[in-house]
């Protein structure tokens, strides 16, 4: 991978793309991870080191990190707000600061034991949404994440500017299983034009090829047709040249040098 200073992309492409996967899910080990593999792309796979027998789960994880995959911290409890109505006992209007950081730290340490090869990880919040407590009690747990992560990635509207954007709150676009393959590369080529980085959110896949769409299903996390992954990722291969798909960790260091060098020749 050569680098250039004068450009925040590796291979002096034109702008950057991030396959990233929530919860780790046997779909995606099943249909996602081999899609990517037979294009030779790597993603970022977000998992939750929770429950007794953890490490026996997320056993099949240790062996996609293998492959070149960056497997990232999406929590152990994977709390979100009481809005969503789960009936959760715990929830981020009542957790602390304190907790949510031991929560992080824990799930870190688990995933260090599990991977100890990958040396850096970045960080998923659960739901997309970065504090906890309500009103006049609520804060941001940002700062907490960037004690741990080199990057975290939220949601938003606008791609990620490579001179100008959180690092450790990154803008995604969530894909429902009513967006088509070739609306997904459609985005990805608008977001290179701008020179900006474009990180995608999936969830889960369907397990029958060709089922229809459900225009009906507006919810981030319904299951996205493997078919529509392969489009984007065809598209992606051959774009090569242009976009530098990579995992969130990858990417997000590469500008934290690029902006170090970007800064001395401000001086």
């Amino acid at each position: 991978m050569s680098q250039n200073i004068n450009s925040p992309w590796a291979n002096d492409c034109k702008g950057a793309v991030s396959l990233t996967f929530d919860d780790g899910s046997q779909s995606q080990l099943d249909i996602a991870i081999p899609i990517l593999n037979e294009y030779g792309l790597l993603g970022t796979f977000y998992i939750n080191p929770g429950g007794d027998n953890w490490k026996q789960r997320l056993a099949p994880w240790h062996e996609v990190s293998l492959k070149g995959h960056e497997i990232g911290n999406h929590t152990i409890s994977h709390t979100c707000s009481r809005n969503f109505g789960w009936g959760a006992a715990k929830t981020l209007e009542t957790t602390t600061i304190d907790e949510i950081e031991a929560d992080i730290s824990e799930a870190e340490r688990r995933l260090k034991e599990l991977i100890p090869h990958q040396k850096a990880r970045s960080f998923c919040y659960p739901c997309y949404q970065d504090y906890v407590g309500e009103g006049s009690t609520r804060q941001s747990y940002v700062p907490i994440v960037a004690k741990y992560h080199p990057a975290g990635r939220g949601m938003g509207e606008a791609p990620n500017h490579p001179l100008f954007t959180d690092l450790h709150y990154l803008t995604s676009v969530p894909v429902a299983g009513w967006m088509p393959g070739y609306e997904l590369w459609l985005s990805a080529e608008e977001s290179i034009k701008q020179g900006r980085w474009l990180i995608f959110v999936f969830h889960g896949f369907q397990r029958e090829p060709g089922t229809p769409r459900n225009p009906g299903s507006y919810w981030h996390g319904s299951p996205v047709s493997g078919d529509d992954l392969r489009e984007l990722c065809k598209y992606l291969n051959a774009k090569r040249d242009a976009i530098w798909t990579a995992p969130v960790v990858t990417i997000a260091q590469r500008i934290v040098e690029w902006r170090s060098e970007f800064n001395k020749r401000q001086e």
